[in-house]
């Protein structure tokens, strides 16, 4: 293999940067060519790429975001758009392709392997952590110490003013990081989608704490932004009209998207980064290289979407355990 293409798409994790570097360094060394896809499926439709080498990628290991840039691209789920990629592929000479997103990238990087042919890997970068193949996924590790930052400062002023505070994480449909950052963050409560919320008993667990510890107190009632229709406004209203107390509702938002990405997550990139040139070389292609217990693991793209990665049931556990 002597020309490959990689890209970034769907939502931007911390760590991509770190992936593509690895990426183009990684086939350098083995006299591999590498083209930079910009604005994800977009732009391979449009022809938008740039010539990767080693300096081009040089301090960008340390950056959030991806500057290859990203996008969603609708038109990758017709025929029509599929037939386009496929051609610009063909017509710049790539051999193979590495995409470096969840599951929305897999499903159009699976659409192009069955239509044209195309040797494809793919790499799990998304901070929702809800990729099956993988134990984690690049930018979780950075978007759940973001959130925690973040947790940390609002805790200060719910336990100086004793006031329910309940935050909402980002995770789409999966509670990956509200789970983490709850359990780390010490919350109360964690509400997520795998499991029911029932908001009568979830205000009577608060109160009976309270009435345990002489009174009013704070609490941190952690939200995955994916529970229910309103999310944590809705659960809080209801929880606040039950209690009869003040509360306050705190959205994290994309905060948790940005910033320079942490050494777990710089080290999972590359080695996944490595691992993917080295999987095409091999002859390898139509699955996603991941990381399970410390060993590089190979899932076929559809089974990264059609598989259900499960939780820690332990994490579960933890919260009813250490609040007391």
């Amino acid at each position: 293999m002597k020309r490959v293409g990689v890209l970034t798409s769907g939502g931007d994790a911390p760590g991509m940067n770190a992936c593509v570097r690895a990426v183009v360094r990684s086939a350098a060394s083995r006299k591999i060519e590498v083209v930079g896809i910009r604005r994800g499926y977009t732009g391979l439709i449009g022809g938008d790429m740039i010539s990767l080498g080693p300096k081009r990628v040089g301090h960008i290991l340390e950056r959030g975001g991806t500057f290859l840039d990203s996008s969603r691209c609708p038109e990758m789920k017709t025929p029509e758009g599929l037939e386009k990629a496929v051609n610009m592929l063909r017509s710049e000479r790539i051999e193979g392709l590495i995409t470096i997103g969840g599951d929305g990238t897999f499903r159009a990087a699976a659409a192009l392997a069955k239509m044209g042919g195309v040797k494809v890997v793919g790499i799990p970068g998304t901070i929702d952590n809800d990729v099956y193949g993988t134990d984690y996924t690049i930018g979780f590790d950075t978007a759940i110490n973001t959130a925690l930052q973040s947790i940390d400062k609002i805790r200060d002023t719910a336990d100086s003013l004793e006031m329910l505070f309940f935050v909402e994480v980002m995770g789409r449909t999966r509670g990956f990081i509200a789970l983490a950052v709850g359990v780390a963050g010490g919350a109360s409560e964690i509400i997520i989608p795998e499991t029911e919320t029932n908001t009568l008993a979830l205000a009577q667990r608060l109160q009976k704490r309270f009435l345990k510890r002489g009174g009013q107190q704070s609490a941190l009632i952690i939200v995955a932004e994916g529970n229910t229709p309103g999310g944590a406004q809705a659960i809080a209203k209801m929880v606040g009209e039950i209690m009869k107390v003040d509360y306050r509702v705190v959205l994290l938002g994309h905060v948790q998207r940005g910033g320079s990405p942490t050494a777990r997550d710089r080290i999972l990139a590359s080695k996944l980064g490595i691992a993917a040139v080295n999987t095409l070389r091999e002859g390898k292609h139509g699955c996603m290289v991941g990381e399970i217990g410390s060993e590089i693991v190979y899932t076929p793209l559809e089974d990264t979407w059609t598989k259900v990665k499960e939780l820690d049931a332990s994490l579960l556990r933890m919260p009813h355990i250490l609040t007391i």
